[in-house]
């Protein structure tokens, strides 16, 4: 796999043309003091290599994914957005409380959110382009 990732960091990919997805980018990047993650849109070339290398069924995973190239992991749904919430500092970091409820429940909540994200919040036409300031937070 040809991913620069640098060691020191994770990577999100999300769907970049979803509304609350690229909300959810923003609420990271804003919190995310100890610059700890990167953005891809699932839809890039490095989102579509990262689904490849570790054979992701888009079909089946319609998610966020986090990759931490340090551990050469791929965590997805709801496991990928505790993950994250975990190193935003409080009182996000308390979110994390819900790995106490089994990952199938937290999964069909999130699975449910995620069928109805385009009827409830939009949808782009195109992937979300970053402000120049912004711009070093993502990978093409």
């Amino acid at each position: 796999m040809n991913v620069k990732v640098p060691k020191d960091k994770q990577l999100i990919l999300f769907d970049g043309v979803c509304n609350l997805c690229n909300s959810s980018v923003l609420y990271v990047i804003k919190r995310d003091k100890k610059d700890q993650f990167l953005f891809a849109p699932l839809q890039s070339a490095i989102g579509k290599e990262i689904i490849a290398h570790f054979n992701v069924n888009t079909d089946a995973v319609d998610s966020i994914l986090l990759y931490n190239p340090k551990k050469s992991t791929l965590k997805y749904k709801s496991s990928a957005a505790l993950h994250v919430a975990k190193h935003l500092g409080f009182p996000n970091n308390l979110m994390t409380i819900f790995f106490i409820v089994p990952t199938f429940i937290r999964n069909w909540v999130y699975d449910y959110v995620a069928r109805n994200r385009y009827q409830w919040f939009g949808k782009n036409e195109s992937c979300m382009i970053p402000t120049p300031e912004l711009k070093s937070k993502f990978l093409e």
